[in-house]
């Protein structure tokens, strides 16, 4: 998964803090003035661990991820996995895994987290575009005709919601290859700290919505899964889809894309 950070933001935060005391008296006794000073120190950094989409005081653990760095930033981006499915001779719609973690926290549906920390909530714009079809490396055949579904999208942060980023609230159809979609936008003013932008959410989350996770089982009814996350239960998230035409020949073999995630500064 390639990840992309289309400008670079260098910036210093100056902290002045200033106290102005205005006394007013009928007399004054003397006109003698001393000054005193006043300092406040600060350790560490800005936290930069990945939050829970749904519950953000808490941090998780969901694996490795490409991100960028400096005050703005992609802290973590999704890896769009699909399971193996059998070929099919008619329109199908797969949903995406959902998130998994390493650790006690339930599966999630797939989520960007940005953060920004240049300290005067300036905005950005989060957008993701797909390179090429999906296609097979060993045989180099692609899915012709095949194209990606992003729905169900929210903004989530321990920050007021009232700062949030606007979200797409139609289905970001992904048919064109090659072409930037918008998933996000800080407006001015809005966008500071840490900003979740999740598709879909399971039945826990804390806006009541319904939930778009399934857990996984095979034809006998049985738990499929995941050893890449301590053999949990693997879940499916129908907020994110993969549709192949049932005339777009399929062959059997692992089929890969390149996916761009961006993050912009506003001008």
């Amino acid at each position: 998964m390639k990840i992309t950070k289309t400008t670079s933001i260098i910036a210093g935060i100056l902290l002045t803090t200033l106290f102005l005391i205005d006394a007013n008296s009928s007399t004054v006794y003397a006109d003698d003035r001393v000054q005193s000073g006043g300092h406040i120190s600060f350790v560490g950094e800005y936290d930069k661990g990945v939050r829970d989409p749904e519950y953000p005081n808490n941090i998780v653990d969901p694996g490795p991820s490409p991100s960028t760095k400096g005050p703005l930033r992609l802290d973590f981006v999704p890896q769009l996995n699909f399971h193996r499915n059998k070929i099919a001779g008619k329109d199908m719609v797969y949903p995406v895994n959902a998130q998994l973690f390493h650790d006690e926290t339930d599966a999630r549906g797939n989520f960007v987290q940005v953060s920004d920390n240049r300290g005067a909530a300036l905005g950005w714009t989060l957008q993701l575009r797909q390179e090429a079809q999906f296609n097979n490396m060993e045989s180099n055949h692609q899915l012709k005709g095949a194209f990606l579904s992003l729905d169900k999208s929210w903004a989530n942060s321990n920050q007021t919601q009232a700062k949030a980023p606007i979200v797409s609230k139609d289905v970001i159809l992904m048919d064109h290859i090659g072409e930037t979609y918008n998933l996000a936008d800080a407006k001015s003013g809005a966008g500071e700290g840490s900003w979740l932008i999740s598709f879909g959410a399971s039945i826990t989350n804390p806006n009541g919505d319904e939930s778009t996770l399934t857990p996984k089982v095979d034809t006998e009814n049985k738990p499929i899964l995941d050893p890449a996350f301590e053999n949990k239960q693997m879940v499916e998230n129908n907020a994110i889809t993969l549709s192949i035409p049932g005339a777009t020949k399929k062959e059997s073999g692992t089929y890969t894309t390149v996916l761009t995630w961006l993050l912009a500064e506003l001008p």
